[in-house]
């Protein structure tokens, strides 16, 4: 952690919506005028799109039906860590780019499945901003969650994660069902073992619960919306935060422990912004009453 160079970093599993939540940290930041330098978990993956599926060949023949993008072996964990130490203590940093598809391949000059070269992260950011997979990553070697100054989980039921996953994968990558279906069984130990630990690290976890049936998941033809879910925000530290504020603020809200509240599914978006500006607001004049 740093006080002159805070690191907000956001962590989630494939389909767990931290997009979405990255969306509504960037209104943040254009609203209160914040300078974020920002980094994608997937620049630090260890293999490009190909070689991660002749990985995958090479660790099934050898009996292994569980090599995953969540694991140590196909991430960079030290260089994440590096990147985020190196950032806390100096306000700079090496990241890239994974280049997802067609349209980042032309913003990126490079191939849809591939990686940029390391770039430097922009001069004289405000903070730092991880969005990803491995944000409060913590292993044997490697304490990544140490460096973060705040630190958002991103969790949705599970049958809801792979509903979102499905459809997401189906739709935008031309995926099937059995094929995602394969994706979710080979990462399960890795899912287990690497990104369910990482929840108790985190400061905030906002996790979303459908109120409608996703039995099963792998035939649902719609993912719940906000108004079909509540959802579930807990406090690892509840100290300093005004929940009765938020229970006037945010209407049919409702304690449901003493480090938890309970919301809406629409009024999401709003519940981010009440709790996170003034957090990220502190993150800011700590940092320029460190100057």
């Amino acid at each position: 952690m740093s006080r002159k160079h805070p690191i907000i970093s956001i962590t989630g599993s494939s389909g767990a919506g931290t997009t979405s939540v990255k969306r509504t940290f960037e209104q943040i930041f254009r609203r209160e005028k914040v300078e974020a330098a920002y980094i994608e978990g997937d620049a630090f993956h260890r293999y490009d799109r190909l070689d991660m599926r002749n990985r995958m060949a090479e660790q099934a023949q050898l009996g292994n039906k569980h090599f995953s993008h969540f694991s140590p072996e196909t991430n960079l964990f030290e260089e994440l860590e590096t990147t985020f130490r190196d950032y806390s203590t100096t306000g700079c940093g090496k990241t890239r780019y994974y280049i997802h598809n067609d349209t980042e391949a032309e913003l990126h000059g490079g191939s849809p499945g591939t990686f940029t070269d390391w770039l430097s992260l922009p001069d004289n950011s405000d903070l730092l901003f991880y969005e990803g997979l491995h944000g409060a990553v913590v292993t044997e070697t490697v304490n990544v969650a140490q460096y973060a100054d705040l630190k958002i989980g991103v969790v949705p039921v599970i049958n809801l994660e792979w509903i979102q996953k499905l459809h997401r994968d189906r739709s935008d990558r031309g995926y099937s069902t059995e094929a995602v279906t394969d994706t979710i069984l080979r990462r399960m130990p890795d899912y287990i073992h690497y990104i369910c630990p990482q929840f108790t690290e985190t400061d905030i976890n906002f996790q979303r619960v459908p109120m409608v049936d996703t039995s099963n998941p792998f035939i649902a033809r719609w993912i719940p919306t906000p108004d079909e879910s509540m959802v579930v925000i807990r406090f690892r530290n509840p100290r300093g935060i005004d929940f009765p504020y938020l229970l006037s603020m945010i209407p049919n809200s409702f304690m449901s422990r003493a480090n938890s509240i309970v919301i809406h599914g629409s009024k999401l978006d709003l519940a981010m912004q009440l709790i996170l500006t003034p957090l990220i607001m502190q993150l800011i004049e700590r940092k320029r009453g460190a100057k």
